[in-house]
């Protein structure tokens, strides 16, 4: 009773939030979606193989029209591995580490992770965001090969790979739901 009540009491705001909830942005032809923060239009070849993106922002796939999202969910996450492993190799080498596994997922709570045996795991919805977020969240996780906690050290070591850590925070806390709205 109390869950109607409370439901009935607050009905405007819950309709509010719900009208203000981004649509989807399917993978499919003629979607605009973005690669490290800039926009390319998806156009479809069925006698194309592959994938390949053009210089002016165009991505562009092949093969049966009802595998397009799932070839460009693949790619999306094969290049967020590709960038994010070259960085994340580049930073650790920096401070004289090594890194074990990097995992790809499509986590809900967290951009990424580190492990204590130096197994990094990054959301590949990161290849969405501008190029500067997503080296801010790398240098995180990266920084946390030296330290495993949040000290004033651990802030230190991500400031001194010159990322934008306070305005790529605030991004990501801005724009999580925009991001989460592709695929």
């Amino acid at each position: 009773r109390e869950a109607l009540l409370m439901v009935q009491e607050k009905s405007s705001w819950l309709l509010n939030k719900l009208d203000n909830i981004p649509t989807k942005i399917r993978f499919e032809k003629g979607a605009q979606i973005p690669v490290l923060g800039t926009y390319h239009n998806i156009f479809h070849d069925p006698d194309q193989k592959g994938i390949t993106i053009k210089n002016d922002n165009q991505i562009w796939l092949g093969g049966h029209p009802e595998h397009l999202s799932r070839r460009l969910g693949d790619w999306l996450r094969r290049e967020a591995k590709n960038i994010i492993r070259s960085k994340a190799i580049g930073m650790a080498e920096r401070l004289n580490k090594k890194i074990g596994q990097i995992t790809i997922r499509d986590t809900r709570s967290r951009w990424g992770s580190c492990s204590p045996s130096g197994n990094l795991s990054f959301c590949w919805r990161l290849i969405l965001a501008p190029e500067w977020v997503l080296n801010y969240v790398i240098a995180h996780e990266v920084s946390h090969l030296l330290h495993m906690n949040h000290s004033p050290e651990f802030w230190q070591t991500v400031s001194d790979f010159n990322v934008r850590a306070d305005a790529a925070r605030v991004w990501l806390n801005k724009n999580t739901e925009q991001l989460r709205r592709y695929g």
